[in-house]
Formats: C-alpha cells, structure tokens, sequence
C-alpha cells in the first residue's frame, strides 16, 4: 500500500491519513511534519531548510525529497505508506517517481479527495487543531464535545492565524494552477482515482477504504509478472531458434512453416494462460470487493433498524411520561375539590345547628343594658301589717 493523497486546502486529506493509519498499519509521510522534526533535531537536511527558511526562500525539492527518501528507510515504511502534501506539482512527482524507483517501492495509487471550493472556505474557517496531540475538529461540521478542548487529550485548540476568507481563496487559486494538474499526470499512469468529499468523516473513509481494498494485492501483481516475464523467455527461445536453424529445418521449407506454427501455438497458448490468470485474480478482487460491499450494507441497515427502534422507545417514553403527568394532574385536581366540597359541607351543618330564635334570643341579650333591681316586695307588705296592728 503505497498511496498519495491528492487535495486541496481543507479537502481532509490528514484527517483521512491518520484514519488509513489507524486501519492498516502503514505510516503517515507528511512534509511538513518532516521538516519541521528535522529543524527541531538540528539534523543536516533541518539545517540546510532552516537557512532557507530564515533566508525567506522557500524549502527546495531537493531537500524534501531527502528528507522523504530517509524516511522511507525506516522499517515502519515496508508494508507501505501514505504521503500527504506532496507532491504539489508535476517537477515533484517526477522527482518522486524517480526516486521510489530507484529504491524498488514505486507508487501504487493517486487518490484525488474531491470537495467543492465553497465548501472548503466553510471547513478551513472553522478549523480547530489541538496543541498537544494535533487532533483536528471544525467548529461547523465536527466540533469538540468541549468548546476550546481536545476530545482526545484535552488540550487547548487552537485556530490558525492564515484560516481566513481571503487568504483561503488565494491558497486555493494557487491549488487550481499548480496542484490541480497532477490529477491528468496520474491519470495517463493508470494511478488515479477520485473520491467524493463531502458527507460525514465516516462516509469519506469508508469511500477511501473501497478503493483501497480493492485494488490489486502484490500476490496477483508478482503472478502477472511471472507469466509476463515467462512468455519473454518463450519468445526469445524462439526467437534464437529461428536465428540457429538446422540443416533439416534449412533445406525443407515445409520444416519452417511447421517450427513457426508450433511457435505461433505457444505464444498464443501461454498469452491465454496469462490472461486466464489475470481474469482469475480481477473476479477474485470484484468478489471480495462485493463482499465488502454487503457487509458494508448489512451494517447500514442494522444501524437504520437501531435507530429507528431507539426513536420508537424514546417517543414511547415521552407518551408515557405525558400520560403521568396528566393523571397526577387530575388527581390532584380531585382531590382540591373533594376539600372545598368538605369546607362547604362543614360551614352548612354550623349554619344549620344555631337555631333562628336562639340567635334572635342572642342579638336581644347583646342589644339590653343591665336592668335595676326592684326592692322586694315582701317588706313593703310586713310594714302595713306592722302598722295595723299598732292601730288595734
């Protein structure tokens, strides 16, 4: 798996490159990663782009392509690689071609992510890197769970000063004029493919992984390099054959059609065994690639299924809920008027016990004043008799 990864600013080229690593094993080759260990570590190539950088020039090919070439003698590099950000025009990808080829580990595959240009000022405006670990979000299409932190790490994000509306569009102009014209340089190689770059992360990474796994493994490459290089060795055979004839084969002229049909025979024969082998390994690829395809479907489906069954539950708890708070709303709705029934009834049983002539009886006593006491009566009666007696 040795891959570039084509595309303009913001297109997610390094986001997609750290999922490719994740998934299959392979280091991420980016320049600019590169350079900028090499400066830190002070190494003969980081000296040699410091000078240039802080001479205002810009880094030469050269030196890049050194500094990849080292890389690439690492041992992670063997099963492959992936390289983002360059090359950015065709001098580089030649450069990089020789390069690979004189090393034996030619590219496999140009893969273009496609986005539309409105949509990249979108993404690159709203990018956020993290400080620590490089995990990158965007605040319009994938932002943190935490505004201003890493997902990951925690660390602080932080937004590029250049990641305006202007410098953008310059960026992208420069794309279209210098980077644009790779995708025609590796199209006449038969390298190149295109992905779609809209949609989720997800989307574009399992778009990616299609085209990867698809394409030829090196078993079915070094099988047509076998037959390619035995019908080279046929045909020289033949080839001498004809140039040393016999003495038979020079004084029968029948001899010669016979030797030139059986060579005619064998050529054909061994051209049919190579593209037999050749149609072999492509079904084998459409079938494992159809495969895939299915079982990519199948989990589609299960998720929509789980979904669906997750929005029916949730909606089915709010039912619920709702229906709950209805009855405990009615139930206390009751019970307020059982009570006012109650006070009611109370306050009528008082007014019925106070009888009319009583409270009549009650307003008079409240109306009188205190009345004099009458002298008895019996005294007055004792003093006549008392008198009459006197008289006798």
């Amino acid at each position: 798996m040795r891959i570039v990864l084509i595309g303009a600013p913001g297109s997610g080229k390094g986001t997609q490159a750290k999922k490719l690593v994740s998934r299959y094993g392979v280091p991420q080759i980016s320049t600019g990663d590169l350079l900028r260990a090499a400066v830190a570590a002070e190494t003969p190539l980081g000296l040699q782009a410091k000078a240039a950088m802080d001479a205002g020039q810009l880094v030469s090919d050269q030196i890049v392509l050194d500094m990849i070439e080292e890389r690439m003698a690492e041992p992670d590099t063997e099963k492959g690689f992936i390289l983002d950000g360059f090359p950015r025009n065709i001098p580089q990808a030649q450069a990089l071609d020789a390069m690979l080829d004189k090393l034996g580990r030619p590219l496999k595959t140009a893969i273009l992510i496609d986005v539309d240009f409105d949509l990249l000022i979108q993404r690159i405006a709203g990018r956020r890197t993290c400080c620590s670990c490089g995990q990158m979000y965007n605040i319009y299409t994938s932002p943190p769970k935490m505004d201003g932190l890493c997902d990951v790490c925690g660390g602080k994000l932080h937004h590029r000063a250049d990641d305006n509306e202007d410098t953008i569009t310059n960026r992208l102009r420069v794309y279209e004029a210098q980077t644009a014209p790779l995708i025609n340089y590796y199209k006449a190689q038969g390298k190149r493919y295109i992905v779609d770059g809209t949609g989720t992360l997800d989307e574009i990474f399992q778009r990616l992984c299609n085209i990867i796994d698809g394409l030829p493994t090196h078993e079915s490459l070094e099988s047509a390099r076998k037959a390619a290089r035995f019908e080279q060795t046929i045909q020289e055979m033949v080839e001498k054959a004809e140039a040393k004839p016999t003495p038979d084969t020079q004084t029968t002229p029948v001899a010669k059609k016979e030797t030139r049909i059986m060579t005619a025979k064998k050529r054909t024969a061994t051209s049919k065994k190579a593209a037999s082998k050749k149609s072999a390994a492509k079904k084998k690829i459409a079938k494992k690639t159809a495969t895939k395809k299915k079982v990519a479907n199948k989990k589609k489906t299960v998720k929509k299924k789980v979904a669906v069954k997750k929005a029916v539950a949730k909606k089915k708890k709010a039912a619920v809920k709702k229906s709950m708070k209805k009855k405990v709303a009615t139930k206390k709705k009751t019970a307020k008027k059982k009570v006012a029934k109650k006070k009611v009834a109370k306050k009528k049983v008082a007014t019925k016990k106070v009888s009319p002539k009583k409270k009549s009886a009650k307003k008079k006593a409240a109306g009188k004043t205190p009345a004099k006491k009458k002298a008895p009566v019996k005294k007055k009666g004792a003093k006549k008799k008392a008198a009459a007696r006197k008289k006798r």
